[in-house]
């Protein structure tokens, strides 16, 4: 199977998390995460960091109530991730992330307790963690 390079976005409405993976590796890091202006990205910051990693599959985290009912930032992530696919033409997938905000929280204190917990960081360990879930649920 050829190596995928993925790049994952945990959509939200003041910060977007973001992260790159391998599918060799199944392994994610944190890039700078995207100031959002009530929801809205700087595109062209996107575009820049599409264009820098060229990735093959983007994987939006798709935020669901945990009994997987849809809430108002469920449609904004999804339609965030039709902009993606409308603007720059890259193949998106929807992750479901229930579990990952509070799995990035245990992960950053794992890594660096409470100091290392900015907002940005969570946001951004949390697009790690719904990428490597993309990875363990796709095999």
């Amino acid at each position: 199977m050829a190596n995928l390079t993925v790049m994952a976005f945990d959509f939200g409405t003041q910060s977007i998390g973001c992260a790159i993976g391998q599918s060799i590796t199944e392994t994610a890091q944190a890039l700078p995460a995207f100031k959002a202006q009530d929801g809205i990205p700087n595109w062209e910051a996107i575009k820049k960091c599409l264009d820098e990693w060229q990735p093959d599959i983007v994987v939006v985290g798709l935020p669901l109530n945990m009994d997987g009912t849809e809430q108002e930032i469920t449609q904004r992530a999804k339609k965030f991730a039709n902009r993606l696919y409308g603007r720059f033409g890259v193949k998106v997938e929807l992750q479901d992330e229930r579990l990952t905000t509070t799995e990035a929280r245990s992960e950053i204190f794992a890594r660096g307790g409470f100091r290392a917990l900015n907002k940005g960081k969570i946001d951004s360990i949390s697009a790690c963690v719904i990428l490597e879930s993309w990875f363990e649920n796709r095999g």
